[in-house]
């Protein structure tokens, strides 16, 4: 009996293994969903005024929460990279078979899944520029932001950077009520519904906020 036993102990701690890294996955992905909705109500309030942006940024920065939470924030879009990268197909082989996959079986939650995937790869990259460049530049301001945004490629940058944020935002989102049995088969297609119009709503907020700052006078 001992064989038995044996042999089916290492799968069993693999799964429990595979299962701790999920559950990582998707509390760093939770925490950086709920960070990113955080992050853009609070500098869409330069659109009631530069000063109210000011005056926000200014509490992180007096706290020490900007410092501290700047590097927690950017350790923890590390860790959920690394954590997701188990599962992105990287090889063009790889990806050449999960396009056919998603062709044959007309799933959109599996296509939902690519676009996931595909937007991780720039928001990987974007977004390691994008919080390096505020980090290293305390405090934040609507000025300061406002100069970035209208000199350069900036604008431009940022155009790529929030429509890929929110579409990865959202279908996480979704992928994590799905995945731990808050919403069953019968309630996606109304969530999803719903998800697509919050996150066409973030996208409007975060193009009003970048016209704000392109139109805002820099001292």
């Amino acid at each position: 009996m001992s064989i038995p036993s044996i042999a089916t102990h290492k799968p069993v701690v693999h799964c429990k293994c595979a299962a701790y890294l999920d559950w990582l996955q998707m509390l760093s992905g939770a925490c950086l969903v709920l960070f990113m909705w955080a992050h853009l109500f609070l500098v869409s309030s330069v659109i009631i005024g530069p000063g109210v942006m000011n005056a926000i940024g200014h509490f992180f920065e007096s706290t020490g929460m900007a410092q501290a939470g700047g590097p927690a924030i950017f350790a923890i879009f590390l860790l959920h990279f690394i954590l997701a990268a188990r599962k992105i197909p990287f090889t063009s082989k790889e990806q050449g078979i999960m396009i056919a996959n998603a062709k044959r079986m007309h799933h959109s939650d599996t296509w939902m899944w690519m676009i996931q995937a595909g937007t991780a790869m720039i928001i990987l990259i974007m977004g390691a520029i994008h919080m390096w460049v505020v980090l290293t530049d305390l405090p934040i301001t609507a000025q300061k932001s406002a100069a970035r945004i209208q000199n350069g490629w900036w604008m431009l940058f940022y155009l790529v950077l929030l429509p890929m944020v929110e579409l990865h935002v959202g279908i996480g989102f979704y992928r994590i009520m799905v995945k731990w049995g808050v919403i069953d088969s019968k309630g996606r297609f109304g969530f999803k519904k719903k998800e697509n119009m919050l996150t066409a709503i973030m996208i409007g907020i975060g193009v009003v906020t970048l016209l704000r700052f392109w139109f805002l006078a820099v001292k």
